[in-house]
């Protein structure tokens, strides 16, 4: 019985140095296994881990850790490179294009730069209701950095918008035809001299932008001498479609193209006091006849005869009529129009809310004269204030919330595509 008893305790034992020796190879293969992985992911991972060596101070070199150290130095770089992989795949699946600010109460709107009443950053989303021109997606914002030199934050002010402009018109006009017309390149200035193209839009400081361009090409030695009728009358410059294909083709691809925009809301009230409050001999009798005829009621034949008088609401009325009395004007023209963006890329736009700021930059990148810069005098009507925010919405105050809407919509895309917040709340 005592040998039984034995015999049955040495087979115990027996089956427990079998489980363990069953026990040891998975510990080993999993420990195999996780040592493997490591050097894998460290062998992808040299070149961050050769950085970290190049920052150490003179002198100072790695040295051995005990395995708990090193398991845990292991542990922080594999969640170190799974958060890089997955803010990566966030980043990646991020729509580019940023619609507009929508009124919701449950929506913060963020304070716009001072002066420029451009988009701050922000991450909201518009709904399907709102506006069917929109697609649902996250809001991208230029950052800018204002503890970097001049230039290099200028020259990243200028990739930001040159991006969002191309962004727009890759998700809202890929479907329009890339054939450069002449009428794409109607409203644009040629300089040989500087190999500079610019676009003009009218109430964006294209009249002391037509003075530089007279400068540069020699015409005056400086924007002082050149009076009103030079600029807009003597035909000094040349348009782009005065050239033939070729010459198009040429410059288009080797000149360094500019455009210059403004706050549409700004531009359009510069616009409306500039041709219709000041005596004008040809706005007055070609647009406000019309214009008064139409839209207001009991007009006086002082009023019809002259079509001097026309109200800021009565402009709008005539601004957003699908049967105008009277055509478009470039002044009031939406600027994606006038300059035809998604088809030219152009290569610096510039925004009347940092003028000058933008303009001296690039007339030092383009090696103009180092005394000229950009005036800033006012053209015509001088002894008028400048249009500014606070005259804008007095302007806008006599309109009621629908027209406001529809004068949003009609300057959409611009506001869209050169990252203009919206000017007022109720707007969607």
């Amino acid at each position: 019985m005592l040998f039984v008893d034995c015999k049955m305790v040495d087979f115990l034992r027996g089956r427990r140095r079998m489980r363990v020796s069953v026990c040891k190879p998975p510990c080993s293969f999993w420990f195999l296994l996780l040592f493997g992985v490591g050097g894998l992911v460290l062998f992808i991972h040299l070149q961050d881990l050769s950085d970290m060596v190049l920052q150490q101070a003179p002198g100072v070199k790695f040295r051995g850790t005990t395995q708990s150290r090193q398991c845990s130095q292991f542990s922080e770089v594999v969640g170190s490179i799974s958060a890089r992989v997955n803010q990566r795949s966030e980043e990646s699946d991020v729509d580019p294009i940023s619609p507009m600010q929508l009124p919701d109460s449950q929506w913060k709107r963020q304070a716009a730069t001072p002066g420029s009443r451009e988009h701050d950053p922000g991450s909201q989303r518009v709904t399907k209701r709102h506006r069917k021109l929109l697609k649902t997606g996250p809001v991208l914002r230029p950052h800018t950095n204002s503890s970097l030199p001049s230039s290099r934050r200028l020259s990243d002010v200028q990739d930001s918008r040159r991006r969002i402009v191309r962004e727009v018109c890759g998700k809202y006009r890929s479907n329009i035809s890339r054939t450069i017309t002449p009428h794409h390149v109607s409203r644009i200035y040629v300089e040989d001299r500087h190999k500079l193209l610019y676009c003009e839009v009218p109430k964006a400081g294209c009249s002391n932008w037509k003075r530089v361009l007279m400068v540069l090409a020699g015409v005056a030695n400086s924007t002082r001498e050149i009076n009103h009728v030079a600029v807009h009358y003597d035909n000094h410059l040349k348009r782009l479609d005065s050239f033939d294909r070729q010459g198009i083709t040429k410059r288009l691809e080797t000149y360094t193209k500019v455009l210059f925009i403004r706050e549409p809301m700004e531009r359009l009230v510069s616009a409306f006091r500039d041709k219709f409050e000041s005596p004008n001999s040809y706005y007055h009798p070609v647009f406000g006849k019309p214009i008064i005829s139409k839209y207001r009621v009991n007009a006086s034949q002082t009023a019809l005869k002259t079509g001097s008088g026309v109200t800021f609401r009565e402009f709008i009325h005539y601004l957003l009529d699908v049967h105008r009395p009277v055509g478009m004007d470039i002044h009031w023209e939406a600027a994606n129009q006038l300059c035809s963006p998604c088809h030219l890329h152009y290569d610096f736009i510039g925004k009347v809310e940092t003028l000058e700021e933008d303009a001296n930059f690039l007339l030092r990148k383009i090696g103009a004269p180092e005394n000229l810069t950009y005036p800033s005098f006012k053209d015509g009507n001088p002894k008028a204030a400048r249009t500014s925010t606070q005259i804008t919405q007095h302007y806008f105050s006599q309109l009621n919330a629908s027209e406001r809407q529809r004068a949003y919509d009609f300057y959409y895309m611009d506001y869209l595509m050169f990252n203009y917040s919206k000017p007022y709340k109720d707007l969607y």
